[in-house]
């Protein structure tokens, strides 16, 4: 599979997100071309601030997994990590970030991110960097899937 396909399971998980009542965020994590785990973003539901689809992904792999140690993983993400997330993939060592659509100034004011943060220049900053991708072939249709969620709000 290709990082496309990948990223078409990490939007399909930002769908059952919305299904479940919960953010239109989706994220898969990927070992050695394995599937390890998948989130959705169901924090609002759970009344947990960190129950992020890529948190929970990060959670549920660590789970399965029986370590911390989650290095030569690639997350891929309907939506371009928070600053949380993106420091929780840091921690256990998540090799690469592939998402599909980046956040906006509107998606920043609708308080979607903590802020308007650059993750490139974070990554930059931190002792270890990830690889970070984005590719935009899918935007439109995580752009659509969050306005159509907005409405049922």
């Amino acid at each position: 599979m290709t990082d496309l396909d990948y990223l078409k399971l990490a939007i399909e998980q930002a769908k059952k997100s919305v299904a479940c009542g919960g953010f239109p965020a989706g994220a898969i994590l990927v070992k050695d071309n394995k599937i390890i785990s998948s989130g959705i973003s169901i924090g609002f539901k759970l009344n947990d601030p960190t129950s992020h689809a890529e948190t929970c992904s990060i959670r549920e792999a660590c789970k399965e997994l029986e370590t911390i140690d989650l290095s030569r993983t690639i997350m891929y993400s309907s939506m371009e990590p928070c600053l949380m997330c993106f420091s929780v993939a840091n921690w256990v060592g998540v090799s690469k970030v592939v998402f599909a659509c980046k956040k906006t100034e509107s998606m920043i004011k609708k308080g979607y991110y903590e802020g308007a943060n650059s993750l490139d220049d974070i990554n930059k900053l931190n002792n270890r960097q990830i690889e970070i991708v984005y590719i935009k072939d899918f935007e439109g249709e995580v752009l659509n899937l969050i306005n159509e969620w907005e409405k049922s709000i």
